[in-house]
């Protein structure tokens, strides 16, 4: 191989444990697909079209009137609590 199509040997070996609590991707870095709405970069953004339409959908099922005026972060936390209210998106 080439030098330039080597790897650094700087690198730590991702096979190897490394005994530290630095953040990992892959396998081995569990759920990374759930964060706290709060700690989001873009939870103070307006809540997306996606999320509009499920919150309106939601709101209706359970009989709710929202705030048309939700931030990402506020959408997803709705979201979450009606879908456990009505029973959507859950795996029963």
């Amino acid at each position: 191989m080439t030098e330039s199509n080597t790897h650094s040997t700087d690198a730590t070996d991702p096979t190897e444990p490394t005994g530290s609590t630095e953040e990992v991707l892959g396998a081995g870095a569990g759920n990374t697909t759930e964060k706290d709405p709060h700690d989001w970069v873009t939870g103070d953004e307006p809540m997306t079209g996606a999320q509009r339409s499920y919150l309106d959908t939601l709101a209706r099922q359970a009989g709710e009137t929202l705030s048309a005026d939700l931030t990402k972060a506020e959408a997803s936390e709705h979201i979450e609590r009606l879908q456990e209210s009505t029973g959507r998106g859950t795996d029963s």
